[in-house]
């Protein structure tokens, strides 16, 4: 897993490169500069391009001097740099590269406060250099001011590091001032705030780049925040045994539809029957049996019956998952009951099975141990409490977690998994083509498919998020498609898994 590093954490890193490798400071600085710089000439090959540096006179300001002179080592032909010197302080590593610019014959132009009007920019790309990571306050003053102007200006922008403005972690206010960025190309990896959807006006893209800080270190400063990577994924599965039977992968059972709301209850199923559980069972209404076998022969059923709840072997199933398309009348709670008070073993539970819950708060005590949740945000709110961020949110999800000593798999651009000892995991797969009905019924059979091939809760989330995310991926991106409609999607997953483990 790749930790995620707050603020604060980063310096530490940083110092402990510096101090440990050994490194000065300024070379540090340098090689972020190169990181940078290789990135983007890549990207953006036009050598007559206009670009401006926009620099701060703090760390960032340096790194921003640094690429400009590195630009110019590569025969860029129009880099102009700007220095917003609204300060007397600048730090020692600016000063040594604002001699460097100065030497290699760089020209710049400097804003002082109160500078007025401010410049003309005729450049098609501007780089932002401002502030950094350090900022803890709102922009204001000139800082606000020239933000204000760059953005209006419509022009390209690439963030160093962070967009100025933007805090790296914490809550972001609804009207925060940030330089707008088309894209982020940050250090080492991504900033806690770029993973969540308030960075969404502010950031469109973000790609890390390696600088060279001490793995090891950053791996003992034990990040309660992780980002799950496609290697980490490999190491999680399980191959298929070549003597292995359908009874090696597990019983899993299906609670879900109602007879208006099928289509949940059998792209659950099928979800659960492509993500590889031997045997997978649904629960579902008499008049959805025709349904049932006709879009999928090799789903067993249990048929409810009018008001007369089905009788269920709960011991006879490896996983359960309940709740898509359930309903929320007394039939279906009194289902939600009776599971919880006979199945002890680690349960998936969604949509309306959430909604019953948020409803029956008391019944939050009986979940057993271990289970998942997987709310949206809307469901989030109702069962836990209404938030203004998602910042918010994943602190409540944290001590939920541990409270209710269950996982909690917030759905999101990048999913978040709350763990009960306190972890939180952003998966890195999905795309919005995937925005589009049935796709959370698909997810919960994948986690309730692996609970029954007997991976741990905690794998189940970080594997499910992902493959249900890469799955989506490789339908929509090659094929550049607007829209994956979640039965396509599970028919998918034996391709995508299969390809993970081949790797």
């Amino acid at each position: 897993m790749l930790p995620l590093l707050t603020a604060q954490d980063t310096r530490k890193a940083d110092a402990y490169t510096i101090k440990h490798e050994p490194i000065s400071s300024v070379d540090l600085m340098e090689r972020a500069g190169k990181a940078f710089v290789g990135w983007f000439i890549n990207h953006f090959p036009d050598k007559k391009q206009g670009i401006t540096v926009y620099c701060g006179t703090g760390n960032n300001g340096g790194d921003g001097l640094a690429i400009a002179r590195m630009l110019d080592q590569h025969k860029y032909q129009k880099i102009k740099v700007v220095i917003a010197r609204f300060s007397k302080k600048s730090s020692a590593d600016f000063d040594v590269n604002f001699e460097r610019l100065i030497s290699a014959g760089i020209n710049y132009t400097e804003l002082l406060p109160g500078s007025s009007p401010l410049p003309e920019d005729k450049g098609q790309i501007i780089i932002d250099a401002l502030l950094g990571s350090g900022l803890n306050q709102p922009l204001a003053g000139d800082y606000a001011r020239l933000v204000k102007h760059l953005d209006g200006l419509g022009k390209t922008v690439v963030a160093v590091d962070v967009p100025t403005g933007l805090f790296t972690e914490g809550e972001i206010p609804t009207d925060a001032l940030v330089l707008k960025a088309d894209l982020v190309i940050t250090f080492q990896q991504a900033k806690l705030t770029f993973l969540l959807p308030e960075s969404g006006p502010y950031i469109n893209c973000w790609e890390a780049v390696n600088i060279g800080l001490d793995e090891g270190f950053i791996q003992s400063l034990h990040s309660p925040y992780q980002f799950t990577e496609e290697k980490d994924i490999r190491q999680m599965l399980k191959p298929r045994q070549r003597f292995s039977n359908k009874g090696t992968y597990g019983r899993a059972l299906l609670i879900a539809g109602q007879p208006e709301t099928m289509g949940a209850a059998l792209l659950s199923a099928s979800g659960c029957a492509y993500a590889g559980a031997g045997l997978t069972t649904a629960c579902v209404p008499e008049s959805g049996l025709t349904a049932l076998n006709t879009s999928q022969p090799e789903i067993m059923a249990i048929v409810r019956k009018g008001k007369k709840q089905p009788e269920i072997l709960w011991e006879k199933y490896s996983a359960i998952g309940i709740g898509p398309g359930l309903g929320k009348d007394k039939d279906a709670l009194d289902l939600l009951t009776a599971l919880f008070k006979n199945y002890k073993k680690p349960v998936v539970i969604d949509a309306d099975a959430l909604n019953l819950l948020s409803d029956n708060l008391k019944l939050l005590k009986k979940i057993p141990a271990e289970s998942i949740l997987t709310p949206h945000v809307k469901e989030f709110d109702r069962l836990f409490g209404a938030h203004t961020s998602w910042w918010a949110r994943i602190q409540t999800a944290i001590t939920k977690a541990a409270e209710y000593q269950i996982y909690i798999l917030l759905k999101n651009n990048y999913t978040i998994v709350a763990t009960p000892g306190g972890k939180v995991y952003f998966n890195s797969t999905g795309n919005p083509a995937m925005a589009t009905g049935g796709m959370g019924d698909v997810l919960t059979g994948i986690l309730t498919s692996l609970l029954a091939q007997k991976y741990t809760p905690q794998q189940a989330c970080i594997i499910g998020a992902y493959i249900h995310g890469k799955a989506g991926d490789e339908l929509a991106l090659p094929n550049r498609m607007e829209v994956v409609l979640p039965g396509k999607l599970a028919q998918q997953l034996p391709i995508t898994i299969a390809r993970l483990k081949a790797v």
